[in-house]
């Protein structure tokens, strides 16, 4: 005989009962598991969203001189107003750069850091004989075949190597991984210092080797604009600091030397693209520049993080690393402009093609290598903090042993 089947207090029985329970545990266990879902679905587009957001905050310069190379490669300032668009490039936005970067140097860190002669020694060293020999050497080994390559891009790859390092890419980019940013500052304000005195020389003592290559450049050593805007910087600085500490550093208006570089680099591939050079220019002939510029960067930062890691800590390797390699547009470019006189527009455009290459591929792995270099930098900070707590632990310990014994 089948046993009674209970019944609850409300009267059903005990099986109707739990298969209600049963079905009621199911849909509570489901529902909490569709929402579970879409809060992940939710918090994965945030995480996206905020990586996107970071990147292009973090990167926002190397995609505006993207930007600004599409733009010059599909619109073109007509070739009546060329002329006049270097003029306002080369002398307004160049002078809004010195002029920014002596605002917002610290005069106080400026000093401190200028007293590390061995490194200005080791990093001007680099940045113009160093460079220069090796880009000299390229071209010397190019030029033996004059069917090879073209002779503007040959004097435009010595020019290259010949200019001082980049002043606003280089401070943005050290900050952003964490190097020393001071030192960052001194060393490129000390090479633009040097660059219009060092740069006319070496490149009359390069082109006046007798190549074919090479013809009579008549050479302009003028170049002292830089050191006055800068100065006056400083000046600024130092009569007004309160007022420009928050016209610089609080409304952060220093971004303005990092947009006229874009504006400088955006009009070197306009005219690049105006005046035909790169269409003018043999197509292996580009390829090969592109890719001697890439091996050239790689030299560059190899040769310079090698010799700075036996004796610099990582924070001034970092901004080694960042000062060598890199050459400024913004005093590379007008100098073809002032040292070159008589040269047809398209001759001096195809002089600044390796320049302007390069100064898309340094931005680029620069930009790039920021991610690596903050965790170089912060391995180190996790390494030295464990040793610390190590350290602690141990002195903590010495005196339990002590009594112990």
């Amino acid at each position: 005989m089948a046993a009674p089947t209970a019944r609850t207090p409300s009267g059903e029985t005990s099986e109707k009962s739990t298969n209600r329970d049963v079905h009621d545990r199911f849909k509570e266990d489901e529902l909490p598991s569709n929402a579970k879902s879409s809060a992940n679905s939710i918090s994965t587009l945030q995480r996206y969203w905020i990586a996107i957001k970071w990147y292009l905050l973090d990167q926002w310069f190397l995609l505006a001189v993207s930007l600004g190379i599409i733009i010059s490669s599909q619109v073109q300032v007509p070739e009546a107003r060329q002329h006049q668009k270097e003029t306002v490039v080369t002398y307004l936005c160049v002078s809004i750069i010195f002029l920014v970067t002596g605002c917002t140097l610290s005069t106080r860190t400026l000093l401190q850091n200028y007293s590390k002669w061995k490194i200005h020694l080791f990093v001007q060293v680099q940045c113009y004989l160093l460079t220069s020999v090796l880009a000299f050497g390229i071209v010397s080994a190019c030029a033996t075949n004059p069917n090879f390559m073209d002779s503007g891009l040959l004097v435009g790859l010595i020019l290259m190597g010949c200019v001082p390092t980049t002043i606003a890419s280089n401070v943005v980019m050290t900050r952003q991984a964490h190097g020393n940013q001071a030192l960052t500052v001194v060393e490129s304000t000390l090479g633009n210092f040097l660059g219009p005195f060092l740069t006319p020389v070496l490149l009359k003592m390069y082109t006046s080797s007798g190549a074919w290559y090479t013809k009579v450049l008549p050479l302009d050593s003028g170049g002292f604009a830089g050191v006055y805007r800068r100065a006056v910087g400083q000046t600024i600085r130092n009569l007004f600091p309160e007022a420009t500490q928050k016209v610089f550093a609080k409304l952060k208006m220093n971004k303005i030397g990092s947009i006229c570089l874009v504006v400088i680099i955006w009009s070197a591939y306009d005219q690049a693209f105006q005046t035909g050079a790169f269409t003018s220019v043999k197509s292996d002939n580009m390829i090969f520049v592109v890719f001697i510029s890439v091996a050239l960067f790689a030299l560059y930062l190899a040769i310079c993080f090698y010799a700075s890691i036996l004796w610099l800590s990582r924070a001034d390797t970092i901004s080694v690393v960042y000062c060598v390699p890199a050459k400024t547009p913004a005093m590379g470019i007008p100098l073809t402009q002032t040292m070159f006189t008589g040269l047809s527009s398209i001759v001096e455009a195809k002089i600044q093609i390796p320049m302007v290459i390069y100064q898309g591929i340094q931005v680029a792995a620069g930009s790039l290598l920021t991610i690596a270099w903050r965790k170089w930098i912060e391995s180190e900070k996790e390494r030295n903090s464990r040793n610390k707590d190590l350290r602690s632990a141990e002195d903590s310990s010495a005196p339990q042993l002590r009594m112990a014994g």
